[in-house]
């Protein structure tokens, strides 16, 4: 490409929150101690950040802040990177709701837009607010190094909507506590070239 500019997006997904793993959603739980130990192992001290960016959610924020207050990398806070909502699924595990709705859950993994949870927010919504954050994040900071610090969800929609994988694949990537993945972006607009560097480990 003509233009040699990229920025880094590093995509940190949260920590195990309190409670173990469940749906949450919207529900703001903070992170257990088994989350802070991953969020804090999934960096390193000579790392370098020109921005931070976190959902406003306690699993996410609480971590941003410290890490900005540590290092002084600047710190926004973007609502729109908060977890999709799951309605009625909040708040219960993948096995409770096995339970109490046989085969609701592997229809949902296997066909997120048409099988939304009872109450929850629309897959078609959650896509467009996320990733109209992104664009504009990618705007608003081209050619710097970002560190994200978001959801399972939505990490999931930026990397498709960055490498082009159909949404209904979604959860077909597996983003675990405190997973990195990391993105760069040569050029800028319509003209952007995102490529994945690497998905999936808590380290560079």
């Amino acid at each position: 490409m003509a233009d040699t500019s990229s920025t880094l997006v590093d995509l940190l997904r949260h920590g195990e929150p309190r409670g173990g793993t469940k749906f949450r959603g919207y529900t703001d739980d903070p992170l257990s101690e088994q989350g802070w130990a991953q969020m804090r192992a999934a960096v390193q001290p000579d790392e370098q950040w020109d921005v931070m960016v976190t959902s406003p959610l306690l699993r996410c924020a609480e971590f941003a802040a410290e890490l900005a207050g540590s290092s002084g990398i600047p710190l926004e806070t973007d609502v729109r990177f908060q977890e999709i909502g799951f309605g009625e699924w909040e708040g219960r595990t993948y096995d409770e709701l096995r339970l109490s709705a046989p085969g609701h859950l592997e229809l949902f993994l296997r066909d997120p837009a048409n099988r939304t949870p009872p109450g929850g927010e629309k897959l078609d919504a959650f896509i467009e607010r996320v990733t109209a954050a992104w664009d504009e994040l990618l705007a608003r900071h081209d050619g710097k190094r970002i560190l994200l610090v978001a959801h399972g969800g939505v990490n999931r929609v930026i990397l498709c909507h960055a490498l082009q994988i159909p949404t209904q694949n979604l959860f077909r990537l597996e983003v675990k506590f405190a997973g990195r993945s990391r993105i760069r972006v040569l050029g800028g607009g319509a003209e952007s070239f995102p490529q994945l560097v690497f998905h999936g480990s808590p380290q560079p």
